[in-house]
């Protein structure tokens, strides 16, 4: 089948990004025999012309959509991104009559509201290296939708249970050669990389179950490197590991640091740590092997705010790796959320010393906390009358104490005046 596969992203809130996942699936379809185009959107001076002409050109029998960006996570300069997203969907309708298939992170979290608000064909929930062939052969053959794994119809639900991958070196890789072009080679550029899906810490607000489920599966070490390497031939200098928790398991991290020292990556790159179970040793490795930065998700300097958010840290062990990492020289970004379910003037004024104290390059500060479906922090808002037990959250709603809204702004003002590496 003629498939076209189209990334919608055009935002760039923290940094410029490749669809990764899609084209991981890309990489899927051509290894099962269908003739593939890929579409990055955010490559695209006019995206909606490039949609147009694209489809004229290759005339496909199905065009995947994947959706990112939901919003832009802020409370204050709030960006929905959706409305953008459907003018894709309708431009493609204009031109083909091939039915529109949703996936990508963001599909994951709303598969039903997202579908019925996007007036698409169909959508699959989570991974698609497997589900989405599946499903264009279904399609291929006229055979019956109903089963394919992680598929919602419009207007019918979930048409087949969710697929995992439990050994994900099942799954292909992107091949550099057929994705060079597509591929940044901009200073500010960072290759993203996923070694783990799925993460079990449950944190309250996080997303990341409805995404990728909740059981841990891993790439070998081994044939990660060796797919750095050959983007590395091909130019890429710079790589973005977004595994949620890149030091979990540490001996997973250890071995992948190792595989890149001993085959001569010679490239930069940065990660996503969890504050916790971190070692000397392991930090050196990551140090050795060309980590330059590590974004550090402590969200708060309260103990009572981090049981509440069911993190399995204390305030000791975030100090430890920060101080780790100084060791090393390597660069650390800082998280905190702030007004969420217990929040109070002190638990605030305890997060802000707390981050303080740590002397960190860059502190990114959040006031409101995104609340998304089947969540801890979704069922605290309902309890507490923040939200609806009706509101399907596509439209962003926040977490943010009510007697704490017009203080708690003021305050982090206050102190990020004088801090210049604090950021909103």
């Amino acid at each position: 089948m003629r498939i076209l596969l189209i990334s919608v992203n055009t935002e760039e809130i923290y940094m410029r990004t490749w669809p990764l996942g899609l084209a991981c699936v890309a990489e899927s379809a051509r290894a099962a025999g269908h003739t593939v185009e890929f579409l990055d959107l955010m490559q695209a001076d006019d995206p909606n012309a490039s949609v147009q002409r694209t489809i004229k050109e290759i005339n496909p029998d199905v065009i995947g959509v994947s959706v990112r960006n939901i919003d832009s996570q802020k409370m204050t300069d709030q960006g929905f991104f959706l409305d953008t997203v459907k003018e894709i969907v309708v431009c493609c309708r204009s031109v083909t009559k091939a039915p529109i298939v949703l996936g990508g992170a963001g599909y994951s979290i709303y598969p039903d509201s997202l579908l019925e608000y996007l007036k698409a064909d169909m959508g699959i929930q989570g991974e698609g290296e497997t589900a989405f062939i599946e499903l264009i052969n279904r399609l291929e053959r006229g055979t019956e939708l109903v089963g394919a794994p992680g598929l919602y119809l419009l207007g019918l639900g979930l048409s087949g249970p969710r697929h995992f991958e439990k050994d994900l070196d099942n799954l292909p890789l992107p091949n550099v050669n057929s994705f060079a072009d597509s591929v940044s080679q901009g200073e500010e550029f960072w290759l993203p990389v996923q070694t783990r899906r799925g993460c079990p810490m449950n944190c309250s607000y996080c997303s990341t179950g409805s995404i990728e489920g909740r059981l841990l599966r891993k790439r070998s070490p081994q044939k990660v490197v060796d797919w750095l390497l050959e983007w590395r031939k091909a130019g890429v200098k710079q790589f973005y590991f977004v595994d949620n928790t890149f030091n979990l398991p540490p001996s997973y991290a250890g071995t992948l640091c190792g595989e890149i020292i001993e085959k001569g990556l010679n490239a930069s790159w940065r990660c996503i740590m969890y504050p916790v179970r971190t070692s000397d040793k392991l930090i050196r490795l990551m140090a050795e092997s060309g980590c330059k930065e590590v974004s550090i998700g402590f969200e708060s300097g309260s103990t009572l705010i981090l049981n509440s958010m069911n993190k399995k840290f204390t305030n000791d062990d975030v100090r430890y790796t920060c101080d780790l990492l100084a060791k090393y020289r390597i660069r650390r970004m800082g998280f905190l959320l702030l007004g969420g379910p217990g929040e109070t003037k002190e638990t605030t004024l305890e997060s802000l010393r707390f981050a303080d104290s740590l002397n960190l390059e860059v502190l990114k500060l959040t006031v409101g906390i995104r609340i998304y479906p089947q969540t801890i922090l979704a069922e605290t808002a309902v309890k507490d009358g923040i939200v609806s037990p009706d509101d399907n959250l596509l439209e962003p709603r926040f977490y943010l104490v009510p007697s704490l809204q017009g203080w708690i702004r003021g305050v982090v003002d206050e102190w990020m005046s004088s801090r210049p590496n604090w950021v909103s």
